[in-house]
Parts: C-alpha cells; sequence; structure tokens
C-alpha cells in the first residue's frame, strides 16, 4: 500500500509545477495534523497560531491541489500528448489495469479524495468553531482590537461571546460576516482603518435579536434602589452619597412606567441625528395613543441638517446603553469605585485628588505613563507626608498598582483611544445620554418641549449626603414605598410627594 502511494505522488509530479503543488498539499496536511494534536494538547494557545492553522494551512492545501492538475495541462501543452497518454508514461501498466474495483489509480485517487474531502470539512468546521471564539475576536488582530479585548474581558458581558451580538443568524450572515472580515485584515494589512474606530458600530445586529434574548421588555418593572457612592478631595476623602429610586418599569399592563418605557413593544420612537453620530439629535417622532406620531424637530437646528443623515433609526437597547459591553471608564468615577471597594485605602491623605491627577496628565505613551504615575503618588508623598512612608507604604504601592491597572485598561496611544473617547449614553452627564432627547431644543408643532423632569425616571432619596441611607439594608421590592414613607416620616415627620 505505501509504495503505491509513493508510486502514485512520483507519477502525478510531472513538472516543477505538479511537483511543488504535492510539496505544498502535503506538508500542509501534516502540518495541521500536527499544530491540531499541540492545540488539543493545551501547548498551542495563540491566535496566531490558530490563524496559521485555520486559515493558512486551508489555503495552501487547496492552492497544491490545484497546482498538481495545472502542472499536468502544462505539461501535456509543451509535449503536444494527451492526458491518456501522459498517463501510460507517469504509470506502471499494472497501475491502469483495470479490476473488479478498478484499477490502482483509480482506486488510489478515490480513496485520497475522500480522505481531501474528509479533511477540508474537518478544517471548515474547525475554523468557523476557532472564528467564533471571542479570544480570537480579540488577539488575532491584537493592534486594533486589544482596547476592545481588554475592556471586554472586565464588562458583564465578558462570557458572551463577540458573535453573538456582532454576528447575525443563518447563512447569509455568516457569509457576510466572513466578507466583513476579510475586509478587515486587508484594512488591517494596509493601514486603512481609522483610528479610534469610530463609533457607532453601523452592521451591529439588531437589539430585538441580541439584548432582547437575555432582556426583553415584558420584564422591565418595578423599581430599584441604586446608591452611588463619591468621595470629595478633601484630606480625608470623606465620602458622599446619592441614593435614587430607579423606575425601570417599560409601563406594562399594571406596571408604572419608567426609562424601558421607550423599547416597550406598545412604545415606537424613531429619531434621526446630525451626521448619523446619534450625539446631536435632528428629531424624535413618538407614536401617540391613537396610533398617530408627534414630532419634536430640533429649533436649535435648520431644516437642512435633516438631509445631512441618512439613517432614521428606531430607538433601542443600545442607543441608551451604547457601551453595554465595551465599557471605557470615566477617570473619576474609576476612582471612586476602588475606593468604595476597599482596593485603595481611603485613609490615605488626598489619595482621591493625587490618584485623579496621575490619570489626568498627558503622556506620550503607555510606558511613560506607568513610570510618571508611579512618580507623581510617591513624590507627592515623600515631600508632604515623609513619615506617613513607614506606615503606610504598601498601602501607597497598592494605590499607584491599581491606578496603573486603570490607565492600562481605559487608555490606548496606538488607537489614540483616551479618556471620553467613547461616552455612554447611560445616564446624562456632560448633556449627553437622556438630555439628548430631554432638553428644551426639541419642540412639536405647538412648541412643547419633551419632558426634562427627572422623576420621569428616578426619585431622590438622598442627595451627596455625608452619611449612608439608613433604610437600604434588608430591602425588596415589595417594600419599597413602605421604606420610602417611614424613612421620611421619621426625618421630617410628613411623607414627602415623589
Amino acid at each position: 500500500m505505501r509504495d503505491r502511494y509513493l508510486t502514485f505522488i512520483r507519477g502525478m509530479s510531472v513538472n516543477w509545477w505538479s511537483k511543488i503543488g504535492v510539496i505544498v498539499t502535503t506538508s500542509s496536511f501534516f502540518t495541521f495534523i500536527i499544530l491540531e494534536l499541540f492545540r488539543l494538547a493545551g501547548v498551542l494557545t495563540n491566535a496566531y497560531v490558530g490563524l496559521i492553522t485555520y486559515l493558512s494551512l486551508p489555503v495552501l492545501f487547496i492552492l497544491g491541489l490545484l497546482l498538481i492538475p495545472f502542472g499536468w495541462f502544462r505539461y501535456t501543452r509543451s509535449s503536444d500528448i494527451s492526458f491518456s497518454q501522459l498517463l501510460k508514461i507517469r504509470f506502471d501498466t499494472d497501475d491502469l489495469r483495470e479490476h473488479e474495483t478498478g484499477s490502482h489509480l483509480v482506486q488510489t485517487i478515490a480513496l485520497l479524495t475522500l480522505i481531501n474531502i474528509v479533511f477540508l470539512g474537518v478544517l471548515s468546521t474547525q475554523m468557523l468553531h476557532f472564528m467564533d471564539e471571542a479570544h480570537f475576536c480579540g488577539t488575532a488582530c491584537h493592534s486594533v482590537m486589544n482596547p476592545e479585548w481588554t475592556t471586554y474581558q472586565q464588562s458583564p458581558h465578558s462570557r458572551v461571546k463577540c458573535v453573538e451580538c456582532h454576528v447575525g443568524e443563518g447563512v447569509d450572515a455568516l457569509i457576510d460576516s466572513k466578507l466583513n472580515g476579510m475586509w478587515q485584515m486587508i484594512s488591517v494589512t494596509f493601514d486603512l482603518y481609522e483610528c479610534p474606530i469610530p463609533t457607532p458600530v453601523r452592521n451591529l445586529r439588531p437589539a430585538r435579536e441580541t439584548c432582547e434574548k437575555c432582556h426583553w421588555p415584558e420584564k422591565f418593572h418595578g423599581n430599584r434602589i441604586v446608591e452611588k457612592v463619591n468621595y470629595k478631595f478633601d484630606k480625608e476623602n470623606s465620602p458622599q452619597y446619592t441614593t435614587l429610586v430607579m423606575k425601570i418599569g417599560s409601563g406594562g399592563e399594571g406596571f408604572v412606567a419608567g426609562s424601558h418605557w421607550h423599547v416597550s413593544n406598545k412604545n415606537r420612537i424613531k429619531y434621526t441625528s446630525v451626521d448619523d453620530e446619534r450625539e446631536e439629535i435632528i428629531w424624535v417622532e413618538v407614536l401617540q395613543s391613537d396610533s398617530s406620531f408627534k414630532k419634536y424637530y430640533n429649533k436649535k437646528l435648520s431644516l437642512s441638517n435633516d438631509e445631512k443623515s441618512d439613517e432614521i433609526r428606531v430607538l433601542d437597547c443600545v442607543d441608551c446603553h451604547n457601551r453595554a459591553t465595551h465599557i471605557y471608564q470615566d477617570p473619576e468615577q474609576a476612582i471612586d469605585e476602588i475606593i468604595q471597594r476597599g482596593l485603595i485605602d481611603r485613609s490615605l491623605p488626598y489619595i482621591k485628588q493625587r490618584t485623579l491627577g496621575a490619570l489626568l496628565n498627558n503622556y506620550p505613551d503607555l510606558d511613560t505613563g506607568l513610570k510618571e504615575i508611579d512618580n507623581y503618588i510617591w513624590n507627592y508623598y515623600n515631600k508632604e507626608f515623609p513619615n506617613l512612608i513607614s506606615e503606610k507604604g504598601d498601602e501607597i504601592t497598592n494605590a499607584v498598582e491599581e491606578v496603573k491597572t486603570i490607565y492600562s485598561r481605559n487608555i490606548h496611544h496606538r488607537m489614540n483611544i483616551t479618556w471620553n473617547s467613547y461616552p455612554s449614553h447611560l445616564g446624562h452627564k456632560d448633556n449627553r445620554g437622556c438630555f439628548r432627547c430631554h432638553n428644551s431644543n426639541l419642540r412639536d408643532d405647538e412648541d412643547n418641549s419633551i419632558s426634562m423632569d427627572c422623576t420621569l425616571c428616578h426619585s431622590f432619596l438622598a442627595l451627596d449626603e455625608d452619611r449612608a441611607f439608613k433604610y437600604l439594608d434588608n430591602v425588596s421590592d415589595n417594600t419599597t414605598g413602605d421604606m420610602i414613607h417611614k424613612y421620611f416620616k421619621d426625618e421630617f415627620g410628613k411623607v414627602k410627594d415623589f
């Protein structure tokens, strides 16, 4: 059997074209087998090895197969002989002699064809599986995707595969995604991409097909208590507490409306924005109870702006939760969070002031930034609190490392990503988010604006107070109302109407 296949390979290698084809096909086949065994054993996990295994080797394998008949074609043309004559020249009479199951040559070709089909089928399956893994998406194009990979791993959706949101369902979506992937590879190869990558992502699947597989409007009801803590810039880094009753209802039957009223199935909101960036709204159209629509125009903009947008969107989850996964932090909120979690010792004098100052300085690259953050914080304490070094040296070191982690996670010089390159529209900081629509500039034909009443979505129980709201412990949804009433009765002698 072995001699038969060696004879077949020698017979097929009629010139340099077919010899190269045989070498390329055979070597790519065995290289794949070896690399796949190493990957299954966990020895090789690098995404670039995966690219070689599942993209480069299949291409080489198919190219080698094509070169073999091409070599035969070139040989017959140059020698002016037929394929049948070439077969008799390259193979023995016994190889060509017909038996009950065909000639040895036919048997060998049939078996190798079957092996090729199985091999290419396994390759295709493994390639699709490999390319669906988040590790591939985040690390294969490291220089470009590293910011998204870094933030993805820290996100609430870090166990959700990238393809769940970025690739649709069905064959058409699969083909589109692979064609788009090919263009991305070309863009990376020839440096055709923008830095930072522009948002919003135009080809992102609709939220109805992604977000609402786990979060659906019918379940958006009730109220939630949210407590936010921020720290002052004083020596004691004094905490300030803001406690909110968040109204998250979708306004379903028997439930109060809140923030998710915007995506309720019975409501429909359409809008368009300047340059399709979804930052400055041109007009908003809201479905009314009588099935008519009410339209609010931005009086601050001329009607000609309507021509600048080629996208009319139906508002969905990602219009507010635009950073649901790839979350870039606000620097002050990041510092407040790690102080609250106890990752930075709040007893260090002016620690919030110094750590935030270290983050907000301009650094030319990552290595310089990490070095200067270290110097900025240590120099301050060496100068202002030298006696503290021996007592709290470990705590200062820990604070420095936490700040470096924040900086490394959010700032990416290679992609021109700095603070607020990708702002969140959740909330209403810096007049973004809610205030894109809820402002006095958007008005209907009767000159009425969209409501800016804060209590549409939340009520304050405490605002920048020096102590936490004392009825937060052991509170369930069913007792929220009673708890609020008790609080104001105890504090003010009466119940405050929200």
